[in-house]
């Protein structure tokens, strides 16, 4: 199952093959943030700004996760565009 970037209930990015391309992407674009350790963790651990999260999502037959991967690489940006 793909992934993507959601914020509350909406899809706000293209679906991606993996967790942690989404994790990447999300990066690149300056979404994640450095949260502070809990006691058990003794580094800082990524934590996404805002209201955003990353999850599974439903695969769309009129999209390619492969491809949208293979796009972000290549334009080296995560398209936030609202997910229709």
């Amino acid at each position: 199952m793909p992934f993507a970037l959601f914020c509350n209930e909406a899809q706000l990015s293209k679906a991606y093959p993996t967790e942690a391309d989404v994790w990447k992407l999300a990066q690149q674009s300056g979404l994640v943030v450095d949260a502070t350790s809990d006691d058990e963790k003794p580094t800082p651990r990524p934590v996404l700004d805002n209201d955003y999260e990353i999850r599974p999502c439903p695969t769309d037959p009129q999209e390619d996760p492969a491809r949208n991967k293979e796009e972000a690489e290549r334009d080296g940006q995560l398209d936030l565009q609202p997910h229709s």
